[in-house]
């Protein structure tokens, strides 16, 4: 499929309630046609990877197009140049989320530029560092805990901010660095303790959402083994 075409299709299948939902979810597009993400991920299932299309769609500016090229970018070929421009250029978190949930996070280096999308001045690139982070976090398997112990400090910075879509990303950021194992878990607790201590609302707010999932995940009751035989 070719930009050009898989433009068309986006078109054909958007719908204004589609437009409607975006804004009721804090999404603000300059450009958008309301497809669903779940038809979006079905296309990109019959399309695979297609690194060309990828660019391509991203670049149109439109934002299920930005969605698609997320979900169709090839890991393998994204460079630095590409995540640098993407993050410059996100419009709103869903992009920013969706680029670094379905893309960024399988990229090697990807850990080496989520610090520095996270202390840009504007607020989706920042979002985006915060987001990666957390994706990171939840996906990375073989990463070490020193990746996500240099997060933390950064974390405590970010929490300041009070921009609420980045003030959502540090939590996402610090409760997913929590979910890793004890060691992380305790690490995350003691920073969302500092958090929840501060003056300043948006560090408070960081502090004690993370500490309230924390602490609920510890409440849940552990489900018993089953024995094979």
């Amino acid at each position: 499929m070719s930009c050009e075409q898989a433009l068309a299709w986006l078109q054909a299948h958007g719908t204004r309630r589609g437009v409607a939902d975006l804004e009721r979810y804090g999404i603000v597009a300059e450009r958008a046609h309301g497809v669903p993400m779940r038809v979006l991920l079905a296309l990109a299932r019959q399309l695979g990877a297609d690194q060309a299309l990828s660019l391509a769609l991203w670049d149109s500016g439109w934002y299920e197009a930005r969605l698609l090229a997320a979900l169709v970018g090839d890991p393998a070929r994204v460079t630095r140049r590409q995540m640098n421009a993407w993050a410059a250029g996100f419009e709103n978190w869903g992009d920013a989320d969706t680029a670094c949930f379905k893309l960024f996070d399988r990229v090697p280096f990807a850990a080496e530029l989520a610090p520095r999308w996270a202390a840009s001045p504007r607020e989706f690139t920042r979002r985006g560092g915060f987001a990666l982070m957390a994706c990171l976090a939840l996906h990375d398997k073989a990463a070490p805990d020193a990746t996500f112990l240099a997060f933390l400090p950064l974390v405590e910075q970010g929490a300041r901010d009070e921009r609420n879509f980045v003030k959502k990303g540090v939590s996402w950021a610090l409760r997913s660095i929590g979910r890793r194992n004890a060691a992380l878990n305790a690490a995350a607790l003691a920073t969302a303790r500092r958090l929840g201590a501060r003056t300043d609302a948006a560090s408070r707010w960081v502090g004690k959402d993370a500490a309230r999932e924390f602490a609920k995940r510890k409440a849940r009751p552990k489900k018993a083994s089953r024995r094979a035989g």
